[in-house]
């Protein structure tokens, strides 16, 4: 299988960080993310994430290293600007705050902006927005103005704008940092929705553990280098490395870890829900 994004040994450095030593925002970085994936990327600030993702996104172009999109490089600065053009629609990406996307006085328009500037038929702009608007659960929203929404349901169209455009990608840049915990969970929930039954390939950059469990795989990132990688309970079964990245670990790991280090338990560490967790700990305190 041929990964929908790639990156190979990318290296970028801001303008500004020219008079500074050794200060890549990312420094010999690759990455492969297959299509239909929901991967987390993990990191302290300034770790690179952000980064990786505008350079996915084409909004920054590296300074050396390669980058496919759907097997095509785009990191060639001779690159045709219809062809950059097309190979933009494949990638989509979601900020972290939604009053910086929306763009229009009534939700339904602010979806239809993307198709409208792809110069697509009225009656195929109607469908896309409809469809969009489903599948955020915003559809009974459509007449309202943006600005009377809470943050979640803001954010919910914002992404509706992005999916209305058909991206085979979403990248979402800590698209939930400045909602409350309900605004989350409605974020999230659609970032499921789109990844399970959509297939959309997701892209989440988060500060948030109990988020970045819910992915197919995690990279945490640490000085614009890979610091590690694998599946939720291979990454956060790591305490003492995560800490060093400068990251919290999911509140359940740590309690095991106390647990382990402060009585001998020998509970396995490891991602659990509440219900497994407070199984496991009974199990092994009344042994």
């Amino acid at each position: 299988m041929n990964p929908i994004i790639k990156l190979e040994n990318v290296c970028y450095k801001y303008p500004d960080n020219d008079n500074v030593e050794n200060r890549f925002a990312l420094d010999n970085f690759s990455l492969e993310i297959n299509e239909g994936e929901f991967v987390a990327l993990l990191g302290h600030n300034g770790s690179g994430k952000s980064t990786a993702a505008k350079l996915i996104n084409m909004i920054l172009t590296p300074d050396s290293g390669s980058i496919y999109i759907d097997g095509k490089q785009i990191a060639d600065k001779k690159m045709k600007e219809s062809d950059v053009y097309e190979i933009r629609k494949n990638v989509g990406m979601v900020f972290q705050n939604p009053d910086n996307q929306i763009v229009a006085t009534v939700v339904e328009e602010d979806v239809a902006f993307g198709p409208e500037n792809l110069g697509l038929a009225p009656e195929e702009i109607r469908k896309r927005v409809d469809e969009a608007l489903e599948i955020v659960g915003m559809q009974s929203y459509a007449r309202h103005a943006p600005h009377r929404l809470s943050g979640g349901q803001k954010q919910r169209v914002a992404i509706a704008g992005i999916i209305a455009m058909k991206p085979r990608c979403i990248i979402f840049d800590e698209s939930t940092a400045m909602l409350d915990p309900l605004g989350r969970k409605e974020v999230m929930n659609t970032i499921l929705k789109l990844n399970k039954e959509e297939k959309i390939t997701v892209i989440l950059i988060t500060h948030y553990m109990n988020e970045a469990i819910l992915a197919d795989r995690v990279v945490v990132m640490r000085e614009g280098k890979k610091y590690l990688e694998g599946t939720p309970n291979d990454v956060f079964s790591q305490p003492e490395r995560l800490v060093k990245a400068g990251l919290e670990v999911p509140q359940s790991i740590e309690l095991i870890n106390a647990l382990n280090e402060g009585l001998g338990t020998k509970i396995p560490l490891g991602v659990y829900d509440l219900d497994t967790c407070a199984d496991l700990i009974s199990s092994a305190l009344l042994k």
